[in-house]
């Protein structure tokens, strides 16, 4: 396995992570060992004056940085709110409608409603004769004449993006390159996307959906890119400004946009990443992280301190972006969902925000329905004079009178509303954790839970109690944690090359030159980036299923050389793994092969995210007094700021632990212990 010798990290680097409501900025400087963090509202008509101003409020000179690495949401904002760019499809004769047959699901799994929309609409799905056979030899050569003709049409219709999608490229791309050839010729610029290219595989529908994602979004990305790097460049930066992808990994912007499709999802992979760096560097590789934000939840699993990837996730209904990237699930609660009485007569709590505005109404901006973060303010976990408000802090008063409203129909007086709306929300955050290790054939007892974001340290301990799970990581600054990720992200390269051949009649060494031709890609690009890396390594796997079944398992592989018998061997211990039964008895095949080529980072200091000067000699000295929560009844809770705490603090729950721009919740029994790095360890009560 190739690898790079060990280098020390030096330079100044910045990483700038876009959200929804805000840009945060994390600078390193390797040197002095300086951090400087900056937390600014987003600009959502152009994301690239927020990351000038985070640059601003940090004080940091772009001319003085030797690298910049951003994640932003353009992309999956745009294909989540469907603000998608004029796109053309150009496939084989007879499957223009592959794209909106799909397979045959419905939106609502019972009941004919919901409704669904193709990313390209039919008149601009066009076809021209060609045709490949799925072991690769032509059936129909390409009507060059009739491609020209499509292209002329869809330039006419107003395309600003073009898709080739052919049937069987993935086994013979020799007319989708061809047909690329033209395309560059004709086409008036250069947003022209080939199936192949991006995902050589098998399944037509879920690859011809990840090229038409593609397609629609790269204008909007390669735009986006090329202004800020030409605003960066009018403060001085010089140097190449890197992407965030939603593998985890980062590329430079200047060929981002060639695969645009993989920067969806890419603000939640960020703050995996940081977490899978942070656990591993705390000596817990194995995590669920737990992402709590003002609308949603986001959870995913890292194991040995490598995050889940996938390349099978489906973002929405209909839309599966068979590009590999961290499997994150989501749920519909965040601080801001709404908690309502259903038609049944039952408390319900989202998946319906009250967003930033008019927001929950403890952020008195005219908010009156009841929300996750107003149960928090009701049960004293949260502190009203710390609220980012605009009018003022509401009364205690106006919150219960909202609490007792939505107990009524119930017979709960307003405290145990408002604690049913937290445990409410709980067992659905707990579920979504359940999607990305029980569902997995994982243990949560197994693993410590990670809480980050805005919100995710409130409910870290109930959800890790009502789970099962020993332990919470808090880390030093939970609120930019997907910055920091930008940070520690590693450069990364993931291949897929469907190969579709029985186990037992597998051609072994071809399999082997398959891995050997993805190692030798990976190395070049990564290489080819110029950035300061301290190894390479390369993970391996194959995606396999038993013959005749439709769903594929991947199978993790110690090198790219296997044997046939280490290949049967790996297989079925993954599905044991997996599904607790063993079936000797029926043959395997091998779908896919994939390679993760990736270049390491050099390792930063985490203890420098905290300000060493604000510590206080004692814990006493750390807090900032005391207020009554309530747990399963009213207690006097000592409140400690986090920033002051002395070295190597302990903190014994009830407690409240508050830092700028977040709160951590121990119950009654739960200890807190704060490691060399910054990082709270939570020890949950009864484990």
């Amino acid at each position: 396995m190739p690898e790079a010798p060990k280098k020390a990290l030096s330079g100044r680097f910045a990483g700038i992570d876009v959200g929804g409501t805000f840009t945060d900025l994390i600078q390193y400087d390797a040197r002095s060992g300086r951090v400087d963090l900056a937390k600014v509202p987003t600009t959502l008509d152009n994301q690239s004056q927020g990351v000038l101003d985070a640059l601003d409020a940090a004080g940091v000179d772009a001319a003085a940085l030797d690298l910049i690495v951003h994640g932003t949401t353009t992309t999956t904002n745009a294909v989540l709110e469907r603000q998608l760019c004029r796109t053309g499809l150009i496939t084989t004769q007879g499957f223009r409608d592959v794209l909106e047959l799909g397979r045959r699901t419905r939106p609502q799994a019972y009941g004919m409603k919901g409704d669904f929309r193709p990313l390209i609409p039919r008149d601009l799905r066009l076809e021209v004769p060609e045709r490949m056979l799925a072991e690769g030899a032509v059936h129909t050569a390409l009507d060059e004449d009739a491609l020209r003709a499509a292209l002329a049409r869809l330039v006419g219709m107003g395309c600003e993006a073009v898709v080739i999608h052919f049937l069987h490229a993935y086994a013979n791309p020799a007319h989708e390159i061809r047909a690329g050839e033209i395309a560059a010729e004709v086409w008036p610029n250069r947003n022209i996307t080939l199936g192949h290219a991006l995902l050589s595989e098998s399944r037509e529908y879920e690859r011809g959906v990840t090229a038409a994602v593609n397609a629609s979004v790269q204008p909007l990305l390669r735009r986006y890119v090329e202004r800020l790097a030409d605003r960066l460049s009018e403060r001085g930066y010089a140097r190449d400004l890197l992407v965030m992808n939603g593998n985890g990994g980062m590329v430079s912007a200047r060929r981002v946009a060639e695969e645009a499709a993989k920067t969806v999802m890419s603000g939640p992979a960020s703050g995996v990443m940081a977490a899978a760096y942070t656990g591993r560097r705390a000596g817990i590789p194995n995590l669920l992280t737990y992402d709590m934000g003002g609308t949603s939840t986001d959870v995913a699993m890292i194991k040995g301190a490598e995050p889940a990837t996938s390349n099978e996730i489906e973002i929405e209904y209909a839309m599966p972006i068979h590009v590999p990237m961290v499997d994150v699930r989501t749920v519909g609660a965040g601080g801001g969902s709404i908690a309502r009485i259903d038609a049944g007569g039952l408390l319900q709590v989202g998946p319906d925000s009250a967003g930033s505005v008019p927001g929950p109404i403890c952020y008195g901006k005219g908010g009156t329905r009841p929300t996750i973060s107003d149960a928090n303010m009701a049960l004293g976990r949260m502190n009203p004079a710390r609220l980012n408000t605009i009018s003022g802090a509401v009364t205690r008063e106006a919150i219960e009178a909202a609490f007792a409203t939505l107990g009524a129909p119930l017979g709960l007086a307003p405290v145990a509303a408002a604690a049913a709306v937290l445990r409410i929300a709980t067992a659905k955050m707990a579920d979504a954790v359940r999607m990305v290790s029980v569902s997995l054939g994982e243990d949560p007892r197994d693993f410590a839970l990670f809480a980050f974001g805005g919100a995710g340290p409130l409910h870290a301990c109930d959800i890790a109690r009502e789970l099962g799970v020993p332990r919470v990581l808090v880390p030093a600054r939970p609120g930019i944690t997907n910055a920091l990720g930008c940070i520690v992200a590693d450069l990364r390269h993931d291949y897929v090359t469907t190969v579709n051949m029985a186990l037992a009649g597998a051609d072994i060494g071809a399999i082997h030159a398959t891995f050997a031709g993805q190692i030798a890609e990976g190395t070049a690009l990564i290489e080819a980036e110029h950035v300061e890396i301290a190894e390479l390594t390369c993970l391996h796997s194959v995606d396999m299923r038993f013959i005749g079944q439709t769903h594929l398992l991947r199978v993790p592989l110690p090198g790219p050389t296997p044997s046939r018998e280490e290949l049967r061997l790996a297989f079925e211990e993954a599905y044991f793994r997996r599904f607790q039964v063993r079936l000797p008895e029926i043959r395997p095949a091998v779908v896919n092969v994939n390679t993760s080529v990736i270049g390491r980072r050099p390792e930063i200091d985490l203890a420098r995210l905290i300000d060493a000067a604000g510590r206080r000699a004692t814990l006493a000295e750390a807090q900032t007094g005391t207020r009554p929560v309530f747990f399963d009844d009213w207690h006097e809770t000592p409140v400690y700021w986090r920033d002051h705490l002395p070295e190597g603090a302990s903190i014994d729950g009830p407690a409240i632990v508050e830092q700028m721009d977040c709160t951590l919740v121990l119950s009654p029994g739960d200890q807190a212990a704060q490691d060399a790095l910054g990082n709270l360890i939570v020890t949950v009560k009864g484990f």
